[in-house]
């Protein structure tokens, strides 16, 4: 964070404050730090004034988070969303966290944007997308999403010309609720190796070949229905190159930040308003970049 925000105070004073913030955002609760500034600076704080002192680092969120997005190219754009609870009009609501991260030509992760809104809809997407064209985001060519309804209506309205990937692990999670309970381990096993195939043409045999082995078996109907309804949106990672498969065929990625996000998250439980959520959630994902950006491999080879 810049340091002009705490040019108001002592050098001691920005020392103790940049200790809170460092506790609060590695998710140390509100309570235990005032103990923690107790014990170090021998000063009582309420937990009302550590929610104003995370305050001073709300204009680098808000810049961080509306900063120009024109200075690279994103060939790869994973999106996904996560739902936390916030106090609103005296109530607790649901709200959406929608995450938008790219892949750039130096062929590192770069999280372009999150915005807090309502849940989950076609309506929340496209404002979401449609910020991020204005800040600059080019048509990707490829966006890696998982099968929400109105995420992929959205997509596909906002960004014509990309090709949309379906994410195989939720595709894959999805038919094997639907095998038998038991008796199941190698329709698992053949159906896991039609998506690391090689190549397309691979992908579509094996997949022909497990159709041909269970589909006189009843007990696989509604699952030999979602693979064909689902497996040429989850292949299109078949077009790019053989050495970025892995990484672009699931939103494994992405999801590993949503993960981090929900372990701080937890400790709070609900956000006393949606101001103090944009805070957390904004300060933990310039966090995560930071760690990004000091990854000693590209995130493709």
């Amino acid at each position: 964070f810049t340091t002009e925000v705490f040019d108001q105070y002592s050098r001691s004073d920005q020392s103790l404050i940049l200790a809170m913030i460092e506790a609060y955002i590695n998710g140390v609760s509100t309570r235990n730090i005032t103990k923690i500034v107790e014990a170090l600076a021998g000063k009582s704080v309420s937990k009302s004034t550590i929610s104003e002192v995370m305050k001073n680092i709300d204009p680098d969120i808000q810049k961080w988070s509306s900063r120009p997005i024109t200075s690279h190219q994103y060939r790869y754009v994973f999106v996904d969303a996560m739902h936390i609870k916030v106090r609103e009009n005296n109530k607790i609501v649901s709200k959406g966290v929608y995450i938008a991260m790219g892949v750039n030509e130096l062929k590192r992760r770069e999280i372009i944007g999150f915005k807090i809104s309502n849940q989950e809809s076609e309506q929340a997407w496209s404002e979401f997308f449609e910020d991020l064209r204005m800040r600059g985001l080019t048509t990707p060519e490829l966006i890696i999403s998982d099968a929400h309804s109105g995420l992929i209506k959205s997509i596909k309205s906002q960004f014509i010309d990309s090709t949309w990937q379906r994410c195989t692990f939720h595709l894959l999670k999805n038919i094997i609720e639907r095998f038998p309970k038991k008796n199941s381990q190698e329709a698992r096993t053949l159906l896991k190796s039609i998506f690391q195939a090689p190549t397309y043409q691979h992908a579509l045999e094996s997949k022909n070949e497990f159709v041909t082995k269970y589909e006189n078996n009843p007990k696989y109907s509604e699952a030999l229905n979602i693979l064909d309804q689902g497996f040429e949106d989850a292949t299109q990672f078949y077009r790019f190159p053989a050495q970025h498969h892995k990484n672009i065929r699931t939103t494994n990625s992405i999801e590993n930040i949503n993960m981090q996000l929900r372990k701080r998250e937890k400790v709070i439980k609900t956000f006393p308003n949606l101001d103090s959520a944009f805070r957390l959630i904004g300060a933990l994902l310039m966090d995560i970049q930071e760690n990004l950006d000091n990854a000693k491999r590209p995130f493709i080879p």
